[in-house]
This record gives C-alpha cells, sequence and structure tokens, in this order.
C-alpha cells in the first residue's frame, strides 16, 4: 500500500499553530521591541584603569577575558578595547538597570578559592566565635546528572543562605585547640603559624593539614581574627576602620591579603548581616576549575553555579598522584553532616560558606545562596573565563553612551530594505501573477517568523539587533525569494512536458527541494564560519544571516510547498487560467508546432 501523502490543509493548520505558540512566548515576555545595539540605542561605557603598569600582553590578554564575559552568549555584540598602555573601555548596548552586576563582572578578577572555616561570627567587631554551622546555613551539593532527579541518590535538600547567621555560641580563646566546634581536636593539629609547613620540617602541607588546623587554629591567626572586623561592604577593616591590609601589625596584615599559602580573615555580606570569618589556607584553587554554569537545577526553583572540577583520573597524572578531585572527595569526606563550614571565597571575600550534604566523588558541586539570573550567569561567566592577569583600580569611570550611529542613518537603511521587498514582490506578483501571491504571503510569513524569533532571543540570550544584523536579514529576503523561483520554475518545467499541475508540483518539489537544501546549507555554513571566527558586529551578522536562511527552510517546507499543492486543487491553477501564471501564453506551450511530411515543410 502506497503511503498517505500529508494532507496541505493539516500541514498549514499546524504551522500557523506554531506561530501562534511563537507569539505566545513573545507575549508572555512581554517585549514587543527588539534589544537594539551600540550603532542604534547607545549604552553603558565603563573604563577600566589598570594597576602597576602593565605589559602590552597582560592588557590584551584582560581584554579577551573581558570580551568573553560581557558577550557570554556570543550575539550581545558589546565592544571591549584597550586603550593607551593601561586602559581598558567596555561598552554594552542597552539601559543600565544592572549597572551595578556588569561593573562586578567587568572588573572582577575572579581568583576563586576554597578554603575550610575555622571561625564565623555573625556580628561584625564581634569575638570569634567557633564555627559549628546550625540551621539556615547553604549547603555544598554533589551536583547531579543531566537529566537526573537531583531529589533522590539521598541528596540531601539545599536551604536558603538566612538574613542572618547563626548567632555566635561563644567566644574563642587565644588557645590553640579551642574552636568551639563540636568535633574532637585530633591531639596531633597543628599550632604553628598558617605560613609555615605544619611539622616544622620542610613539609608540604596537605590537605589533611588544613582540615586539623580548621580544628584547632593558631594563637597568632586567631589574634588577628579578633583584631580585624568587617564594614558594612564586607571588606576587612582594623579597628579604626581602615583597611586591615594597612594595619602596622605585620602578623595582623597578612590575614587581610587573599594568598593562597596563608590562612585568611574574610567577610560574607548574607541579607542584611555581615559575617566575619577565620579561612584556612586554600586547599584548592580556582584555577583547577574546568567548567562553570547557571542554571535552575531539576525540581528546584532557585539558581545555582554549576562547578566543576574536572576528571583528574582521566588526565595524564601519575598513579596516586592527587588532584582537585582527591581533595574535593577527601575534604567532603571529612566534613559531610558535621556542620562544618567550606568556604567558596571570589576575590577575597566571601561568596558562600556552605556545610556538605553528601560525599562529592567527581568534583561536580553546586554553588547556592541568594543567586537570581543575572548574579548567577556573572559569576559563571567570571569563572568560566578566568582570572584576570591584572588589577584595576576600584572606581571606574561608568557613563552612558549615545548610539552611534545618526538617526537618518538607520533610517536609510530600513528605507532600502522594505524598497528591495517591494520591488521583489512587484517582480514575482508580475512575473507569476498568482503564484506571486504565494510569494508575497511567504516574505510576510518568513518576516513575522524572524521578528518573533529576534524578541525571544533578546530575550533569552541577550542578542541585540544592530545595523549589520538589519542587513543580514535583508539580504535573507534574496535567499528566500531564490527558493520560490527555483520551486515554480521547477513546475513550469514539468506542465510545460505537459503533466497536470498537481502532478507538476509533486514532481517539480522532489528536484528543487534537494537545490534549495544544498544551497541554503552553504548559506548556514558561511553564517557559521563569520560567527564563530569573526567578532563584534561582523559576528552579529553572520548570526542573523543564519537565522533567516533557517527560517526561509521551514516556511519554504511547511507553508510554501503545501500553499502551492493546495491551490493545485482549484480549477483555476490546475486549468491553466491566465491570471494563475501557469497558463499556456505564461509557459510559452501556445506556439503551433511545423510538422515534417514527406521530406517538405
Amino acid at each position: 500500500m502506497a503511503a498517505r501523502r500529508p494532507s496541505p490543509g493539516r500541514t498549514l493548520v499546524i504551522f500557523f499553530l506554531g506561530i501562534a505558540v511563537l507569539y505566545s512566548l513573545v507575549a508572555l515576555t512581554a517585549s514587543w521591541k527588539p534589544a537594539l545595539g551600540l550603532d542604534l540605542q547607545g549604552g553603558t561605557r565603563i573604563s577600566l584603569k589598570a594597576l602597576n603598569s602593565p605589559s602590552k600582553d597582560n592588557l590584551e590578554e584582560a581584554r579577551k577575558i573581558i570580551d568573553q564575559r560581557v558577550n557570554g552568549t556570543g550575539v550581545s555584540e558589546a565592544s571591549v578595547t584597550t586603550s593607551g598602555s593601561d586602559e581598558i573601555v567596555v561598552e554594552v548596548p542597552g539601559d543600565t538597570k544592572n549597572r551595578n552586576e556588569l561593573e562586578d563582572t567587568v572588573k572582577r578578577t575572579a581568583q576563586l578559592r576554597f578554603r575550610l572555616v575555622a571561625c564565623a561570627d555573625a556580628d561584625p567587631g564581634a569575638s570569634a566565635t567557633a564555627c559549628a554551622g546550625g540551621s539556615g546555613t547553604p549547603t555544598l551539593q554533589r551536583a547531579a546528572p543531566f537529566g537526573a532527579d537531583k531529589g533522590k541518590g539521598g541528596k540531601g535538600k539545599k536551604t536558603q543562605s538566612p538574613t542572618a547567621s547563626a548567632t555566635p555560641t561563644g567566644t574563642a580563646s587565644a588557645t590553640p585547640g579551642d574552636s568551639g566546634s563540636d568535633q574532637p581536636s585530633d591531639s596531633t593539629s597543628p599550632s604553628t603559624d598558617a605560613t609555615t609547613d605544619p611539622a616544622g620540617d620542610g613539609k608540604e602541607w596537605t590537605t589533611q593539614d588544613s582540615l586539623d588546623w580548621a580544628q584547632a587554629p593558631d594563637a597568632e591567626a586567631v589574634a588577628a581574627y579578633n583584631a580585624l572586623s568587617c564594614d558594612k561592604e564586607g571588606n576587612v577593616v582594623d579597628a579604626k576602620g581602615k583597611p586591615g591590609a594597612t594595619t602596622k601589625d605585620p602578623k595582623v596584615a597578612a590575614y587581610a591579603v587573599d594568598t593562597p599559602d596563608h590562612a585568611l580573615v574574610s567577610c560574607e555580606v548574607r541579607g542584611g548581616s555581615v559575617i566575619k570569618y577565620l579561612l584556612s589556607r586554600s586547599v584548592i584553587e580556582g584555577t583547577e576549575l574546568t567548567d562553570a554554569a547557571a542554571q535552575i537545577p531539576q525540581n528546584q526553583v532557585d539558581w545555582v553555579v554549576t562547578i566543576d572540577m574536572g576528571n583528574d583520573k582521566d588526565k595524564a597524572n601519575p598513579p596516586g598522584s592527587p588532584g582537585a578531585e582527591d581533595d574535593f572527595e577527601k575534604i567532603s569526606e571529612a566534613l559531610v553532616n558535621t556542620n562544618r563550614l567550606f568556604a567558596i571565597v571570589l576575590d577575597g571575600k566571601v561568596l558562600s560558606a556552605p556545610t556538605m550534604n553528601a560525599v562529592i566523588h567527581d568534583g561536580r558541586s553546586e554553588i547556592s545562596g541568594d543567586f537570581n539570573e543575572t548574579t548567577a550567569t556573572s559569576l559563571a561567566n567570571s569563572l568560566k573565563y578566568g582570572a584576570l592577569p591584572i588589577a584595576f583600580d576600584k572606581d571606574p569611570k561608568v557613563e552612558e553612551i549615545g548610539p552611534s550611529l545618526a538617526g537618518n542613518q538607520l533610517q536609510a537603511g530600513l528605507t532600502a530594505g522594505a524598497i528591495g521587498v517591494l520591488l521583489v514582490m512587484l517582480y514575482c506578483l508580475l512575473y507569476y501573477r498568482g503564484l506571486g501571491l504565494v510569494v508575497v504571503a511567504s516574505l510576510f510569513v518568513a518576516a513575522s517568523i524572524t521578528y518573533a524569533m529576534v524578541l525571544l532571543l533578546s530575550e533569552a540570550a541577550g542578542f541585540t539587533l544592530t545595523l549589520p544584523g538589519i542587513a543580514g536579514l535583508i539580504i535573507a529576503v534574496g535567499i528566500t525569494a531564490d527558493s520560490f523561483i527555483i520551486f515554480f520554475e521547477r513546475i513550469r518545467d514539468e506542465m510545460r512536458e505537459g503533466r497536470s499541475m498537481r502532478v507538476a508540483v509533486e514532481s517539480g518539489w522532489a528536484r528543487a527541494r534537494v537545490t534549495r537544501m544544498a544551497a541554503n546549507t552553504v548559506s548556514v555554513l558561511s553564517a557559521l564560519v563569520l560567527y564563530i571566527f569573526a567578532s563584534g558586529v561582523v559576528k552579529g551578522f553572520g548570526f542573523a544571516l543564519g537565522l533567516s536562511t533557517l527560517v526561509d527552510l521551514a516556511v519554504l517546507f511547511w507553508f510554501t510547498k503545501p500553499m502551492v499543492s493546495y491551490l493545485a486543487q482549484f480549477k483555476a491553477f490546475n486549468s491553466g487560467h491566465k491570471l494563475s501564471g501557469l497558463s499556456k501564453e505564461t509557459l510559452g506551450t501556445d506556439t503551433p508546432r511545423t510538422r515534417v511530411v514527406g521530406g517538405e515543410a
């Protein structure tokens, strides 16, 4: 039995239902205007002044990292350039409602370190308190595999960071071992300075040494912790409110500077309170991070940042050599279900100090806290694209900028595009007549789908429409018109050979389809090359061109062809009416042929 051909009417109904769903999604975003780029709308300019006269290579490396951060999706078309020998200028299109987050993303040095918590205090300036965790403390949890149910596998539930931390339970003395922890102190715990090796014999400081130290911090570290406090912004300050690193006591000042081989006094701003911590040496460096992403885990509603320490066991490490995964696993085994805290420190400030609720074997975990989509994405991009090799002035120059193109230039571009589209429509109506109406309808359908996609991508992926992007969309009109011309000419060729329109549509489509697929594949590959290897507005041009080409394929397969098949059912088209565009005169088959009889004309 021959396969039943799909009904063109059914295909058209399903296609228009798809467009209705598309515009329903647009309605949910409540945005009916596309985001415009710097050239059309303007935006925010941030000028970063580098410190300590960086080298040209370091400045360029920092520029590339910042460019990757602000153009994380590849289509926001932010401009990142160097100016002079010590300045990087970032220009981001759009309004400035998220200016603070943008500044933080741009200038964040992204020095990520993982440290063990020895002491914590919820009140600035208060004395040291044991770090026993407590209710309301965020958790660091094992990240579930893609698509897995996070409520299974013995995985504890993530708890939100509270407005205030757990109330201090007591004051830690300067005596080593009196940490106030609910865990017994190890008699072999080191009591030496955090800047020296634990045994004083040149032995390398191990993860176990850090775990022991966090249970019994040395006297100097506790004294520095008591001497320092936190201001409202989460900065470490001395008793006079000045930066802790500038205090006259070098032993105290050393604990206010984030260096990997030294203990640290740090702060976390959580809701309306500030929490002070005494932290161990860095047990895992952020450079061992292989991936980071912002997402909402399955069956949850809050944003988290997933981190992956990589698979050290698959790397070319000597058998038995420790790696980030091994350290992470050992730490999680020691801390799991003990209420002891594990601090995630970014640029010297505690981002989160979660407890462990599972043993992490594969290096994959989540940073949970008071995140929204913007802050989670900003942090993930900063971690994913690496640390900046240079430091910048704390107060960058931030200003609003206007569009780089005058309004008449945009108007001229849109006018040229409109004239081009109208000329294509007029030509198709004059040449193809009735079939030309299919061309006009197809162009309108393609335009509506493209516009909806631009709106959705503006919201979902930060796509901004620039003048080159508009040019890419207009150029695609020619690609779309090519599709119609090839298909219609195939139909006309089949009808010249004496086939009916119904038969000609199917046989012509079989031949035209292959040609259009090949041509559009070339266009998509060209757009992909531009998107991958180009930058700035050229990348946006390639993206717009590729999007329009894919829309052309969808319209050709699910609108134009079914529409022509539907029209073939009507006598006016099937019989070759003059206005159908398929009459004998139009096809050139009305001229009488001369027969040769007996060798004479």
